[in-house]
């Protein structure tokens, strides 16, 4: 049994990041949106931007992401939904990623793209 560190502070509980990746846990995020998964990965179209990442956090305005791309040209949607094609992307460095959640226009799951 995995045991980990957690800090409790204004009745939210959080953990270290490096325990998050150690021990290979996250905590939930709102369960007032089961649809947003902790520790899945998404692709999210905002009003502005594509990304895709690992979603680590959900709170009320915000959402965070590792692992995250900014993904300039999808090439044909459907290609790219099926994990088949992308023309353009960026990986973001090695730090997590802040999307407000109002800018989302929708999200899905889909597979990280790294160095392309």
């Amino acid at each position: 049994m995995k045991t980990t560190t957690t800090l409790k502070t204004d009745g939210e509980e959080y953990i270290k990041k490096s325990e998050c990746k150690k021990n290979n846990f996250c905590p939930k995020g709102d369960k007032s949106n089961p649809f947003m998964e902790i520790g899945k990965c998404y692709f999210i179209r905002t009003v502005t931007h594509y990304f895709t990442g690992r979603l680590i956090w959900v709170g009320d305005k915000e959402i965070v992401l590792e692992d995250a791309c900014w993904i300039a040209d999808t090439g044909r949607f459907n290609e790219f939904m099926k994990e088949k094609t992308v023309n353009e992307s960026e990986p973001f460095p090695d730090k997590p990623v802040i999307i407000g959640r109002g800018s989302i226009i929708d999200m899905t799951e889909r597979a990280l793209i790294l160095n392309v």
